[in-house]
């Protein structure tokens, strides 16, 4: 069974051996309401909604991953509801609703996507009542999906280390469908998206890691990093050879 100490001790080791520089946060998704505190007080108002309806807690589901950093919180699926490519793929509404909103519709008018895509755009699978974000650091039970932020280095030694990782791309969002209904790790080179609402830097990706396998996906990291860094200073030395003929 786990316990707090397991998820503090993965997150350091994570840390670590991918050379964060933000956190891992942990999302959980539950079918019942959540005893963990909401994201903000019910009695709080949402700002006024759009033309067709669309108002929430922030902007898109995906700032739900920075505020993580500072603390755990449950969402309810009208915090994410202003955000309809986020809202489809964390479960919370069809494909069909998505496709009537008008922030869809202008994402298919501007060419970013087209209607063709959508159908196959993973998803979570049951309509959670609450999903849960917080630090890793801090968890108290495992989580079913941890989502890291690395550079290139670090998204290619979780490479190494799986043999199953997806480089995905836009909507960035849908990794974590696939983290945790397909238990596969995947990574996203983001979207222009997210990116703008996050404020996520240029040289970083986003890698959704499934929790039913993280104790053994970080001890595969652990051992990919250190091989890396074998291999890495013997390159090192071995170019030494022609400085000095330089």
């Amino acid at each position: 069974m786990s316990t707090p100490l397991v998820w503090q001790d993965t997150a350091d080791r994570l840390t670590a051996a991918l050379h964060l520089t933000v956190a891992p946060i942990a999302i959980t998704f539950e079918a019942e309401p959540s005893a963990t505190a909401p994201f903000a007080d019910s009695s709080v108002p949402m700002p006024q909604p759009t033309a067709d309806g669309r108002t929430g807690r922030v902007a898109a589901g995906c700032l739900f991953w920075v505020h993580a950093l500072e603390r755990t919180f449950s969402t309810r699926p009208d915090d994410h509801a202003n955000c309809s490519v986020g809202s489809l793929t964390h479960g919370l509404i069809d494909l069909e609703t998505a496709a009537q909103r008008a922030d869809v519709g202008a994402l298919v008018e501007a060419g970013w996507v087209t209607p063709e895509i959508f159908p196959m755009i993973p998803t979570v699978a049951s309509r959670p009542e609450t999903i849960v974000y917080g630090p890793l650091h801090d968890a108290t039970m495992q989580p079913d999906v941890v989502l890291v932020r690395a550079n290139a280095r670090g998204v290619m030694t979780i490479g190494d280390a799986v043999g199953d990782l997806v480089i995905e791309g836009k909507p960035q969002c849908h990794i974590v469908a696939i983290a945790k209904e397909q238990h596969r790790p995947a990574a996203s080179v983001g979207c222009a998206l997210s990116r703008a609402r996050t404020g996520m830097r240029a040289d970083e990706m986003t890698c959704a890691l499934p929790g039913s396998r993280l104790v053994d996906i970080v001890g595969a990291i652990e051992q990919a990093a250190l091989v890396d860094a074998t291999v890495a200073r013997y390159a090192a030395t071995d170019a030494e050879r022609f400085a000095a003929v330089r």
